[in-house]
């Protein structure tokens, strides 16, 4: 009944949506209309429009670096944070207490979709997430579940309409999801792994297979976006974490048809129903060597991870795609004054115009604190 509720509230709110006197970027999909956004420098950089100072945010912001989200993982297990939208919100919000961040990104995890289609997914302490039954072989495909799995993941679209009010307009929120390769590589590994070699191996062994299981990856993460755009979210990343596992023609034949595939549909899905779309950055960890085949996939910005020279990645993509990143997490860890330097040496490279900045990845667990206010503050203060 919870479920069909919800639904059925969402319907209601996506029908006023149509309506022409009414302002898309003011509703959501609750019976109040959002908070007016009142930093929208995220957006203008993903749009190549002209910028009050230059964006940042960290990847895992809201995270094991931070005391008070230890001190809320003390009490409550990893997923059930993930499930339970004000938990989620409490978490997302903490980043933003304390530093001047100009973005938000919804507490969730890229592995709720393989729980959606009917695997188990535990997070175990000192080793990250588990799959204790994974899919070994092409018949275990049998036991994915994607009819209606988009429903099962409602707690990440309320959490996301309650985050949008909690922020009272402060930035914009970014919704995510990992992509087709990466979900595929978890599934099949049982976690993470430094090698992917079974995963790999299905490539080569079950191609048409792996061709069908990417397949239905890619099917439930576009729902799974319409969702979150449909719920209030004014940006969207995609994970490709594990493209470093493959070579620039594996790249090319698992990934990126994939990853345009969940463009060119949300975009087309969003348009036939009358939903203003959100600009959508690709993040392909590794894959440094394809940015001139991603930049014609026909996402607005894409992340670097910290390998990738700014100059070289600008001068591949061209001036019409805004570049996201880069500094290498590691850097944290240095002197305050070293930080403030390489930040901005960093920001200079990449210039004003078409740049969001953030790490090559996401921030580590012992970061220190004064770091990320270093960060933050060079980042505005560069140029």
């Amino acid at each position: 009944m919870k479920d069909a509720k919800s639904v059925g509230l969402r319907l209601m709110c996506w029908w006023l949506l149509l309506l022409p006197q009414v302002k898309t970027d003011q509703i959501s999909s609750c019976s109040q209309p959002f908070p007016v956004l009142k930093n929208d420098n995220l957006l203008r950089a993903a749009r190549g429009e002209v910028v009050d100072r230059v964006p940042v945010w960290v990847m895992r912001q809201a995270g094991r670096y931070l005391p008070e989200f230890q001190e809320l993982r003390k009490q409550h297990d990893f997923f059930t944070v993930c499930r339970t939208p004000e938990l989620a919100c409490e978490v997302t919000m903490q980043p933003l207490r304390r530093f001047d961040l100009d973005a938000s990104i919804i507490f969730s995890d890229i592995l709720v979709i393989p729980q959606a289609l009917g695997l188990t997914v535990e997070m175990h302490a000192g080793v990250g997430p588990v799959l204790p039954q994974p899919i070994v072989v092409p018949e275990d495909l049998k036991r994915l579940t994607p009819d209606g799995a988009v429903s099962r993941l409602g707690y990440v679209g309320d959490a996301i309409t309650m985050m949008r009010h909690k922020l009272e307009g402060r930035v914009p929120l970014i919704g995510f999801t990992g992509a087709p390769w990466t979900l595929m590589g978890y599934m099949i590994e049982g976690g993470g792994s430094k090698t992917m070699s079974k995963a790999k191996a299905w490539l080569n062994d079950y191609p048409e297979d792996s061709k069908l299981f990417l397949n239905l990856l890619t099917d439930a993460i576009v729902d799974y976006l319409e969702m979150q755009v449909k719920a209030g979210a004014q940006m969207l990343q995609v994970f490709e974490s594990s493209a470093e596992h493959l070579s620039k023609e594996q790249f090319l034949q698992w990934g990126t048809p994939y990853l345009k595939r969940i463009r060119d549909e949300l975009v087309d899905r969003l348009t036939k129903k009358a939903i203003p779309l959100v600009p959508m950055t690709l993040f392909a960890k590794g894959a440094g060597h394809s940015l001139k085949e991603q930049s014609e996939l026909g996402y607005d910005v894409l992340g670097l991870d910290w390998t990738v020279d700014p100059l070289e990645a600008r001068n591949v993509v061209g001036p019409n795609i805004t570049l996201q990143g880069n500094l290498d997490p590691q850097d944290m860890y240095r002197d305050p004054e070293e930080l403030r330097n390489l930040t901005t040496e960093m920001v200079h490279k990449f210039g004003k115009s078409r740049y969001i900045a953030n790490l090559g990845h996401g921030i580590t667990p012992q970061t220190p604190i004064t770091s990320m206010e270093v960060l933050v503050e060079a980042v505005h203060k560069a140029l």
